[in-house]
């Protein structure tokens, strides 16, 4: 028997915590449609702040939010249908894409794309990406999911996963960039995403044997509302989990020139070493001392530099904030 549930709220904190929640407790095979807000969605071992431009993602105020899965980062909005499958009876063969892909590709090849399963794990339509897909096992059940480009922004897709790679130095998982595109762009029929979400449905009925649906139950409601606001919107989570790096940055002001190493372990600044002109480096080593065990986060940093607090000194201590992410 297969579960299926169609989720309306667009959560990502939610969704997310739903998929771990339901991989771990289910005792039948599951499969779930749902939707995110705007956000950007990190790998399991990735560096989060390697993977995202920060800047942008701060500005339009996303959720960053890191997965139980691995692979690499990802951009949600309304127009992206993702979907997972959650197989609790699997003895063999635990991790295969082009197997579980399979009803994924045949539902869009229904609709006359010419859909293909490509590399590790793609899905892609005339040799465009328009699915990544992860997994994740927990004892003897395993998590699959992937997303489905349907008419989601591309260019705030391109925007808000373009990190700053050349600053970081870490062995954390990288993501591949590939060129995507939006299913709804290569369709003869213009149908908007709701349709598309409810042909999927449809198809799902059809392909698989008994299939039943069951909304979310209200004792996993309460559970995975908890999980979501102590796992899914925790900092340590979404940022600290990082991998160990090491954070290298270099800037100009007043015609010197200035760098700062930091390592950050467990997503707290070990240690920071500033280099810059001699009549700099007391106050350097006082900033760096500040750094030392705090999180490699804009607001925690902000609130170290609040000891320094004369007026004149902002200017010189608003360039060192600005380049310690």
């Amino acid at each position: 028997m297969l579960r299926f549930i169609q989720r309306q709220e667009t959560d990502p904190y939610y969704n997310l915590a739903a998929e771990e929640y339901l991989l771990k407790t289910a005792e039948t095979d599951t499969f779930m449609i749902w939707r995110n807000e705007a956000s950007v969605i990190v790998g399991k071992h990735q560096n989060t702040l390697k993977e995202i431009n920060l800047s942008f993602v701060e500005e339009y105020k996303l959720p960053v939010i890191r997965r139980i899965t691995g692979g690499g980062t990802v951009y949600h909005d309304p127009g992206n249908l993702n979907f997972s499958f959650i197989f609790t009876q699997r003895k063999e063969n635990l991790i295969d894409f082009k197997e579980f892909t399979k009803p994924v590709i045949s539902f869009l090849q229904s609709l006359g794309l010419n859909a293909a399963f490509e590399g590790k794990n793609n899905i892609t339509v005339d040799g465009l990406k328009v699915s990544g897909n992860s997994a994740h096992l927990y004892k003897n059940k395993v998590l699959y999911h992937g997303t489905l480009l349907f008419d989601a922004s591309l260019e705030l897709l391109e925007q808000t996963i373009t990190g700053q790679e050349n600053l970081f130095h870490d062995k954390a998982v990288k993501s591949v960039r590939v060129r995507v595109v939006n299913i709804s762009d290569k369709l003869t029929e213009k149908i908007n995403v709701n349709e598309f979400s409810n042909r999927f449905k449809a198809f799902i009925f059809k392909y698989f044997e008994d299939v039943f649906e069951e909304e979310i139950k209200e004792e996993e409601d309460r559970a995975i509302r908890g999980l979501a606001a102590e796992k899914y919107r925790s900092h340590q989570w979404n940022f600290g989990y990082s991998p160990e790096y090491e954070f290298n940055n270099k800037w100009v002001y007043n015609e010197n020139e200035f760098s700062v190493k930091l390592f950050v372990k467990a997503g707290k600044i070990s240690k920071a070493e500033f280099s810059g002109p001699e009549e700099y480096m007391k106050v350097l080593e006082n900033i760096a001392e500040q750094l030392t065990g705090i999180y490699h986060e804009r607001n925690f940093i902000r609130e170290s530099f609040t000891i320094f607090s004369d007026e004149d000194d902002m200017p010189f201590l608003n360039q060192i904030i600005k380049h310690l992410l």
